[in-house]
């Protein structure tokens, strides 16, 4: 079965200029299996006019409310390593098909960082995606829901920089009701977002119902 038939989609939902300056393009999955599912959402997708948000508070803080270290310029990552879940994965980028789709990484075993949005340790909210089964295998982000408030991500740059992510939250959303905004609005500090598709698996659809989302702030740099 052709993996390129399988996409997320990707929206931005404009709010007011004065709640939202720039906001990343919204992902959410449509498919993780690695099986024929339904069709992807057919909203148009559109991509945010600010590459790493621009709208910056005078005192930058994390979801839990602690400084936050001063934002970095733009640079690729690399990989992503997650301790408490014993990952470590090359990223491949991410963008948008013909479509409008945002494609997914082809590797299920490896994750993939949408490259039109801010990259991870630039300010705005980075996303890395990745899938959660394969044709009945476990994925790259079989475990992330399983996270919790305190654990760590770590991204390496192409700077030769590594940007350590403390977890905020972490929320399953069913997709119809993918609170886009509130995931991907313009924030004062470089966070990140890792997505993967959650709930029970429909085998007779091929389908997952929801989406699993981490929000993580970055809470340190590791000088290149």
């Amino acid at each position: 079965m052709s993996r390129s038939a399988w996409r997320m989609w990707t929206g931005v939902r404009r709010a007011s200029a004065a709640v939202v300056a720039a906001v990343a393009a919204a992902l959410v999955l449509t498919a993780c299996a690695g099986q024929e599912g339904p069709a992807a959402s057919p909203a148009a997708p559109r991509q945010s006019a600010a590459r790493d948000g621009t709208t910056a508070a005078p005192t930058p803080s994390t979801g839990s409310g602690k400084a936050a270290p001063a934002a970095l310029d733009r640079s690729v990552p690399q990989r992503v390593a997650i301790p408490s879940l014993g990952v470590s994965s090359a990223l491949e980028p991410l963008g948008q098909g013909g479509d409008g789709a945002m494609t997914t990484p082809k590797d299920p075993d490896l994750a993939g960082w949408y490259e039109p949005g801010p990259t991870p340790g630039s300010r705005g909210p980075a996303v890395i995606a990745g899938h959660v089964t394969w044709n009945g295998a476990d994925a790259v982000f079989k475990k992330l829901k399983t996270m919790k408030a305190g654990d760590t991500v770590e991204v390496t740059r192409e700077d030769g920089k590594t940007a350590t992510f403390t977890v905020d939250r972490v929320e399953e959303y069913p997709k119809k009701e993918f609170p886009t905004l509130d995931v991907y609005k313009n924030i004062d500090h470089a966070g990140l977002r890792l997505i993967t598709c959650g709930g029970d698996f429909d085998a007779d659809r091929h389908y997952y119902p929801n989406n699993v989302t981490v929000f993580a702030s970055m809470t340190g740099v590791s000088p290149g």
